[in-house]
Parts: structure tokens; C-alpha cells; sequence
């Protein structure tokens, strides 16, 4: 046990469980004596995993859609959006190296049951809406290259918890390696699209500079709440604040912060990766959609479809399906990291990863399929909306608590966030949850 554990295990409400993902826990050795630059090597991998989460189906449609409609104009919001997620993020993986605790853990140990267990069923409601928009996703791409129908796709969205099983029996840095190529496909299909499209550079240089029309053009503020709001997800703060904790980085206080520096570190180049696929997104819409006066296309499968006839060759609509479904796959692997964080840290249950994969994804898997068989793929767009929605709606409960915590003297230790910190994370917490309720409000309303 280390000094600093059992000096602030004080200000928690119960103490410290079972390790976070015990079965992978500090499993990842940091050489003392190799260079820094082997040391931030081997703290490599985590945010990655994170990054997959700022990627999602969901991303997609949100950007898409804005790059048709108003073209370069809301990258601005795209990069606020990231902003916000480097800030929540590192506070994550300070959570974990101080207390020794992910998020749900803390919550567990901070909170008295009749507060705790709904954060649990909160999560547990974000992580199903996670899974359904990777469901839809991977069907879509699928469907997309294969010609699978939506339907028989969504039914072969189950198979891929043989891929979990098959990667966690080889250790974590392989689940690592599985996402990082994973994102480098990604990463090469879009820049060969983006090449096809030869977007105006200038007008993307610009559209990183917010302007008052974001504010005062109602649609445009609509999309621009719409991209925020599906950026930063709740199972992704628990998540990272699991996973850093597979480095074994010691226990003494010089070797935490070392660590909690290494570990932004990654997740921050990580997330500047995410914010330039995000981006990729909605330059190729502004590019191929926009220019050309195509300015209300947000459904996946119809950006698929006009890809060919605009960019003038035939594999840019192959590229895009390809890179949907390498998302969806990648997204299928972190869900179930977070869920089996969720489940164990706040109930300290334990199942077999892939009989929790199972009761998950056969959860999406049961309305993903109904609105496809009997609505099709508009269907399936109004479903994806509707999980963007819902992940809205839960992310301030992750995100006010882990402020909290990182803010807290007694929890932190040495290690709690300085006050500048505090209250720009304190400030990033209030305005997703004012645009998360203004999201509500005009779902609500139509």
C-alpha cells in the first residue's frame, strides 16, 4: 500500500475495492532506467483507445451534416469541442494515479448508495446508446462494402465479442496495437479523400476561427450544439480512467506525477488525432457537398453514395465505408472495456468480458434491428439522432463528478488539480450541461 493511498483514503466515503480491470491491472512494466522517451513509449496507448470514442458513428452524422450546410464555417466548433475533451480527459487519468480508483470506483466509494446506483444505471444507459450508434455504424459499413443488408448486418454485429476475447487473451498492448492500426486505416482513407476533394484550404484555415453567425443563425447554433454535445461521451471518462491504470508505474508521489504527465501527454496527441478525423469529416462534406450545392445531406449511407459521382473516382464511396467500419469495430472494443469498468467499479460485480459484451450488445442489438427491418435506413439516422441525445443527456453526470473529485484536496492528495485547472473544467461542466438541456429542449420540441 502506498503512503499517499493511505494518507488520503480519508476523503473518501468507503475505502478502495479491487483493483480497476484487475485482470489487466499495472500488467504494462515502465523500465525505470530506460530513457524518457521509452518511458512516454510505454504510457502510450490509453488515449488512443479513448480517441475512438470522439469518432463514433454518432461524430459522423453530426459532422457531415454541417459540413454540407455551411461548409467550413463550424471546424471552430469542432475545436472547441476537443479543447474541452483534452481538459476532462487528463483529469481522468489524474483521478486514477492519485486515488487508484476509475471514475466509477470513486463514485462508489464517494457517494452514498441511493446517490451511486443511479449513477450506475446512468452509465450503464450511455454505454447502450454508445453500443446501438456502433451497431448501426458497423452495419452501415458493412453494407456499404459487402452490399450486406441492414438487417443481416445488425445480426452480425454480434460476432465481434469473439474479437474482444480473442485480444484480451493476448494482452492489453495487443488490444492497443488493434486500435491504433485500426485508426491509421482510418487516417489513410480520409486523406485520400480529402485529396480527391481538394477542399479550399483557406476556407478551412478560417473555419477554425469562430464566428458570430454560429451564434446569431439559429440552424447553424443547432448543428454547432449538435457537434459538442456528440463529442465528449460518459463511458469515455470512465473508461480512460481504468485503463491508465494497466501501466505499472510505482507508488511513491515523484513516480505518479511522472506518470500523470506521461499519461496527458497521450491522451492529448491522441485527441488532437480524433479532433483531425472529426475534422476530415466535415471538410470532405464542405469539399464534395457543399461547393456543390448538395447542402442537407447527413445520412451516412447517402454520403456514401454521392461520393463516386463527385469526386469522379469509384473507391472514394469504398474508402468512406471502410473507414465507418473500421470505426465501428474500434468502438465495439472500448465499450466493452467501459462497461466492464462501470460494472465492476460500481457494483463489484464481475462477469466474463464476454458475457458482458453479450448482455450489451443484445440489448442494441434488439431496437437497432426493429428500426431497420421496419423503417430502414432513415430509420436508422433518426436512431443514431436519438443516441446522441441520450448520451447528452447523461454526460454531466460523469462529468460533475469527476471535477469534483480532481478538485478535492482530501481525495487528491499532493496530486489534486490546481485551482486554474479547477475552474476551467468547472466551466467547461456547466456549459455542456446548459447546451446538453438546450439539445433536450429543441429534441423535445422538434
Amino acid at each position: 500500500m502506498d503512503v499517499l493511498g493511505s494518507k488520503q483514503d480519508s476523503g473518501w466515503r468507503n475505502t478502495r475495492g479491487e483493483a480497476s480491470l484487475s485482470d489487466v491491472h499495472r500488467s504494462i512494466n515502465i523500465s525505470q532506467s530506460g530513457s524518457r522517451w521509452r518511458r512516454l513509449a510505454a504510457f502510450a496507448g490509453p488515449g488512443y483507445l479513448v480517441a475512438v470514442g470522439y469518432m463514433d458513428p454518432g461524430n459522423w452524422a453530426t459532422s457531415l451534416a454541417g459540413g454540407s450546410k455551411f461548409g467550413y464555417a463550424l471546424l471552430a466548433v469542432a475545436l472547441l469541442s476537443n479543447l474541452m475533451a483534452i481538459v476532462l480527459q487528463s483529469l481522468c487519468a489524474r483521478l486514477a494515479i492519485a486515488s487508484g480508483r476509475d471514475l466509477a470506483q470513486a463514485c462508489r466509494d464517494a457517494f452514498p448508495k441511493w446517490v451511486s446506483i443511479p449513477l450506475w444505471a446512468l452509465a450503464e444507459i450511455a454505454i447502450i446508446a454508445t453500443d446501438i450508434a456502433e451497431v448501426i455504424g458497423t452495419a452501415i459499413g458493412l453494407n456499404l462494402i459487402f452490399g450486406i443488408p441492414l438487417e443481416l448486418g445488425v445480426l452480425i454485429t454480434a460476432l465481434d465479442v469473439f474479437i474482444i476475447l480473442y485480444l484480451q487473451k493476448m494482452g492489453f498492448r495487443w488490444i492497443e496495437a488493434f486500435i491504433i492500426t485500426l485508426l491509421g486505416v482510418i487516417a489513410v482513407c480520409f486523406a485520400i479523400q480529402i485529396f480527391l476533394a481538394d477542399p479550399q484550404w483557406g476556407g478551412v484555415i478560417r473555419g477554425f476561427f469562430p464566428t458570430t453567425e454560429i451564434v446569431t443563425n439559429p440552424e447553424m447554433l443547432y448543428l454547432a450544439l449538435g457537434i459538442l454535445g456528440a463529442t465528449v461521451m460518459p463511458h469515455n471518462l470512465y473508461l480512460h480512467s481504468g485503463i491508465v491504470q494497466t501501466r505499472n508505474y510505482g507508488h511513491t508521489l515523484p513516480e505518479k506525477k511522472e506518470a500523470l504527465t506521461y499519461a496527458t501527454i497521450d491522451s492529448t496527441f491522441a485527441l488532437c488525432f480524433a479532433l483531425l478525423i472529426n475534422a476530415s469529416i466535415l471538410i470532405l462534406a464542405a469539399a464534395a457537398f457543399n461547393s456543390t450545392g448538395r447542402t442537407e445531406v447527413a445520412e451516412l449511407g447517402e454520403a456514401h453514395s454521392l461520393l463516386a459521382p463527385l469526386l469522379g473516382l469509384a473507391i472514394a464511396p469504398t474508402l468512406f465505408g471502410i473507414a465507418l467500419l473500421c470505426c465501428g469495430l474500434n468502438s465495439t472494443v472500448t465499450a466493452t472495456l467501459a462497461g466492464q469498468i462501470v460494472m465492476e467499479g460500481f457494483l463489484k460485480m464481475k462477469l466474463q468480458p464476454w458475457i458482458r459484451r453479450l448482455i450489451t450488445r443484445g440489448i442494441a442489438i434488439i431496437p437497432a434491428a426493429f428500426v431497420t427491418i421496419w423503417y430502414g435506413d432513415a430509420g436508422t439516422a433518426e436512431l443514431l439522432i436519438l443516441t446522441q441525445v441520450v448520451l447528452s443527456l447523461q454526460l454531466s453526470f460523469a462529468v460533475f463528478p469527476l471535477v469534483m473529485f480532481t478538485a478535492s484536496k482530501a481525495k487528491m492528495g499532493e496530486l489534486v488539480a490546481p485551482i486554474w485547472l479547477s475552474g476551467i473544467a468547472w466551466l467547461i461542466a456547466v456549459v455542456i450541461a446548459g447546451l446538453n438541456v438546450k439539445l433536450l429542449v429543441d429534441f423535445v420540441s422538434g
